[in-house]
């Protein structure tokens, strides 16, 4: 009985200091105040258990890039009624009309002409959605999140040989495969080999999400539970609270983990001028607006 209590304290306690460190580093670090997201709905949608849209950035803040950009663009949809998660992945090439610009640029570009708030505002006009939360991460912080969890697995539907985003050479074979933070780099960047180019690109980066979402949430990763915290405050912003995220357990929100769907907007190869965009149909646009707004649309998913 004096082991049994022994362990239960020290669960306790273990439980405790992992709630402290959570919520200092979620408040204090990662936290950021937006313009462009008002959250004076999101409360009640939360408490009716309505869907919430987040937006998910990647941004390459390397030292040797000039100018960040948003190279990963995805919509997360939470639909905790149906138990669904959906990510809507837009091409970085899109064309599209910079919020607050008025011109016409790629996607991407908003990032660098006005920040997250600039980004938020041109994927909400694009879409005509409303978002919820915003989470930016930077692509050193997704290696060092996949090492924090021990790794992950996922299913490579093609071969190649890395041309250096992580080692020259290297080879990554076709079917399961598992990957450490630095692979994961190279797994995600690679686009110029893959027939499928930036479709293939942006598949295997939902592929990615969904790896650490599944890892992340197994019994397996609490004894590391503090170093994940460290490795999201490190690299990670957002303007979810913590007490929006205990909230979001509250009302049962993680279920959506239990189907998780994932799209990629489809379009055309556009030259304007000499330069490359990606050209996306008003009906394109319609479908997708429905998707996120958990309407039925035929054909909607594309891979999981």
């Amino acid at each position: 009985m004096t082991i049994i209590l022994l362990l239960v304290v020290a669960v306790i306690v273990y439980a405790h200091s992992i709630y402290n460190h959570a919520k200092s580093t979620v408040n204090d670090e990662m936290n950021i105040v937006l313009d462009s997201i008002d959250q004076s709905e999101t409360r009640s949608k939360i408490e009716n258990r309505e869907i919430l849209n987040v937006l998910l950035l990647g941004v390459d803040e390397r030292a040797e890039v000039d100018g960040s950009r948003s190279d990963t663009i995805i919509v997360v949809s939470l639909d905790p009624k149906n138990e669904k998660l959906r990510m809507v992945s837009i091409p970085r090439d899109t064309r599209v009309t910079i919020s607050g610009e008025g011109t016409k640029d790629r996607i991407n570009a908003a990032y660098s002409y006005g920040g997250a708030d600039m980004a938020i505002k041109t994927v909400e006009d694009f879409l005509d959605i409303d978002l919820d939360y915003y989470v930016e991460m930077n692509m050193q912080g997704l290696a060092d999140l996949v090492d924090a969890i021990g790794g992950i697995t996922v299913n490579n539907e093609i071969e190649w040989y890395d041309e250096g985003f992580y080692k020259k050479g290297y080879h990554f074979k076709k079917g399961e495969i598992e990957l450490d933070g630095a692979k994961t780099i190279g797994y995600v960047r690679m686009r110029h080999l893959d027939p499928k180019g930036d479709f293939g690109r942006t598949e295997r980066q939902r592929k990615v999400i969904k790896a650490i979402i599944d890892k992340g949430i197994s019994f397996t990763t609490v004894a590391k539970m503090n170093d994940l915290i460290d490795v999201v405050g490190d690299n990670m912003q957002t303007n979810m609270k913590f007490k929006d995220m205990k909230a979001l357990l509250a009302k049962n929100y993680i279920n959506v983990t239990n189907n998780i769907e994932s799209y990629m907007i489809q379009g055309k190869d556009n030259w304007i001028n000499g330069i490359y965009y990606y050209a996306v149909s008003d009906q394109e646009i319609t479908k997708v607006h429905n998707m996120v707004k958990g309407k039925s649309v035929e054909k909607e998913v594309t891979d999981k």
